[in-house]
């Protein structure tokens, strides 16, 4: 599988920071993520009671699932040490940054993975010199 991206959270947000994090799936939630049924709008990670959890991040339900399906947005838990968890909260509640998640892929032994990134919001001027840059790198591979 590859990795799916969240393009909308490089456009909306400077990422300051990345880091790697486990997360705690139901059985019908993996074979969704390995057929690529996930979507990112809105979702975002939150430190709540010393535990990551990543919220309104939407995997479809399983088509072949009867009654022992997922709830699609539930909250799901983070899978990172304590020390991580400690510098984030800091970092989150003293300086106003947010964590975003950036792309979800599977390693090499199966267990899938969560890139997240600690994030300051752009203003509209930012996005403005974002989409200026996109439209130059562009310009640039056409000749």
């Amino acid at each position: 599988m590859k990795k799916i991206t969240n393009k909308r959270a490089f456009y909306e947000y400077f990422i300051v920071q990345k880091l790697e994090a486990g997360i705690a799936l139901k059985g019908t939630e993996i074979k969704s993520i390995r057929a690529g049924r996930i979507n990112f709008k809105d979702s975002y990670a939150k430190i709540v009671d010393g535990e990551c959890m990543l919220l309104n991040f939407h995997i479809s339900h399983w088509e072949k699932a009867a009654f022992f399906n997922h709830d699609a947005e539930r909250p799901r838990r983070l899978l990172l040490h304590k020390h991580e968890i400690r510098r984030l909260k800091s970092r989150t509640e003293e300086q106003g940054m947010t964590l975003v998640p950036l792309e979800i892929y599977l390693n090499e032994q199966g267990k899938c993975k969560i890139t997240l990134g600690l994030a300051k919001g752009k203003k509209q001027h930012d996005k403005r010199e974002t989409i200026k840059e996109r439209d130059l790198e562009r310009g640039a591979e056409d000749r």
